[in-house]
């Protein structure tokens, strides 16, 4: 059962939902059924090792303030 983020289309508010096969997709703020689904981006862990670089601040390729995000220019 994957959760989905949704946008009310009439109130504009922003929701998650769990999303079974009989679930009825409707934003708990006006109870509009007019929802648009976002676009979701999943996360990963990556498994330290030896080779695995480290985080670091202030250095080449660094995008301060993005740390654990994903965005981090170290390849």
């Amino acid at each position: 059962m994957p959760i989905f983020e949704y946008e009310c289309t009439d109130c504009h508010g922003a929701f998650e939902l769990l999303v079974r096969s009989d679930t009825r997709i409707a934003c708990p703020a006006c109870d509009s059924e007019r929802v648009l689904k976002k676009l979701s981006l999943f996360s990963s862990q990556v498994k330290r090792t030896e080779a695995t670089p480290h985080c670091h601040t202030g250095g080449p390729g660094c995008n301060l303030g993005k740390c654990g995000s994903g965005f981090c220019g170290v390849e």
